[in-house]
């Protein structure tokens, strides 16, 4: 029976910079394996962040794996409390909860500095200690990614909200919540958060995890609220094929919890550029012999790029070409299996956010008919035979269904 292997590089498409030949970053890097995939398959591009919802990457990847947006959207912190075994009752409502640097009234970093995970767990565990009660949880995640649950019916996920990764520069003023309808339990949710991180600046500000940091954690930034998820069964929306998630992060296990389809955890994985290469490719590899389906995700080129550094965007893009893709690629040499190569959203060093521009997609395997695409590039991808696809069409063509 034929195998089938996603490469999901988050954030890894850009824009042509000039101080790059008018190439992209992942046009300019040293990519063999990736470019063996795009000449020898065929390419296209995919639609993973339709208008309608958020740019983030709980919607890009739903994309990917070809859930239906409009029935099983619910928002990223739902998905995020999945992946860590938290039950949400049926008025709960989970938020992600960014620890972020604030610095005169300026979003500064959205991530902390990369706060290390250890120290977020310190400083979450202190915040539900002090300001955790029957009405709101603070739950720890991977580094700057944690949760923040309310619990009962007068709370709304009706609530309009700015993603942080996407708001660095930019004054707390012009980024603020408000309510998405006129219902009393939505601008009550709008008070109470913004109230709660009022409280909670001066104890962040004087917590000794922030003494003399250059990005101190000292504000939390709740959002992309939701409601415990609901998603169909993968081995029943693609009957018969097993499937395995391998990353790094909170938001791609809940939604592969979600689906029940199975987490693999692989020690050192840490969703930035030290995270263990060489453990995802063995993982990846070894879980192919169990499953059929394996989806093997990538965090810290989408890091990279919100942080807008260009020499690190492009370093680990070429760890992901010869630390992920080639790896497993050569182990898995002479059997039927079927590569199929992406990135879940685009984000332009320059702009330093997601973009709605359909991704740049290769498919390699015994169906596909390779087409005249010589390598793995954002502006010859819409050229090939694969066409502009959305919806669950990529994943259809990857499993020849």
């Amino acid at each position: 029976m034929s195998k089938f292997m996603v490469f999901l590089a988050d954030g890894m498409a850009g824009e042509p910079l000039p101080e790059l030949g008018f190439l992209t970053p992942l046009e300019t890097v040293d990519k063999p394996n990736m470019d063996k995939i795009a000449a020898e398959g065929a390419n296209g591009t995919l639609l993973t962040l339709p208008e309608g919802f958020p740019t983030s990457s709980d919607v890009a990847n739903l994309s990917v794996l070809g859930y239906d947006l409009a029935k099983y959207y619910t928002g990223r912190g739902p998905l995020e409390a999945a992946s860590r075994d938290i039950s949400l009752a049926k008025d709960d409502i989970a938020f992600r909860c960014n620890l972020i640097t604030v610095s005169g009234n300026v979003l500064k970093d959205y991530s902390a500095g990369q706060i290390k995970t250890e120290h977020s767990e310190r400083i979450f565990k202190d915040l539900q200690a002090e300001f955790g009660s029957e009405k709101a949880t603070f739950h720890s995640g991977v580094s700057y990614r944690n949760l923040l649950i309310l619990h009962g019916n007068e709370f709304s996920d009706k609530v309009f909200y700015h993603k942080p990764d996407s708001s660095q520069g930019k004054k707390l003023s012009e980024i603020a919540y408000s309510p998405m309808d006129d219902s009393k339990e939505a601008q009550h949710t709008v008070e109470f958060l913004n109230e709660l991180i009022r409280k909670t600046a001066p104890f962040l500000a004087k917590h000794p995890l922030n003494n003399n940091c250059p990005k101190p954690a000292n504000m939390i930034w709740p959002w992309s609220p939701g409601k415990q998820p609901s998603l169909p069964r993968f081995d029943v929306k693609y009957p018969g094929i097993k499937a395995a998630v391998i990353s790094a992060v909170d938001v791609i296990f809940g939604i592969a919890k979600c689906a029940g389809m199975d987490i693999i955890r692989v020690p050192g994985a840490t969703g930035f550029i030290d995270t263990n290469y060489e453990g995802k490719a063995k993982a990846a590899v070894e879980a192919l012999k169990t499953h059929d389906f394996v989806y093997l995700h990538i965090e810290a080129i989408d890091e990279c790029s919100h942080m807008g550094d260009i020499d690190l965007k492009m370093h680990a893009i070429k760890d992901f070409d010869s630390r992920i893709v080639g790896p497993v690629m050569d182990a898995l040499k002479g059997q039927d299996v079927t590569f199929a190569l992406l990135p879940d959203h685009p984000v332009p060093i320059k702009l330093r956010k997601h973009t709605r521009t359909p991704v740049p997609v290769a498919i390699w395997g015994k169906h596909i008919k390779k087409d005249s695409i010589d390598r793995y590039s954002e502006q010859l991808a819409p050229n090939g035979s694969l066409g502009h696809m959305k919806g669950d069409e990529f994943m259809k063509k990857v499993l020849n269904i």
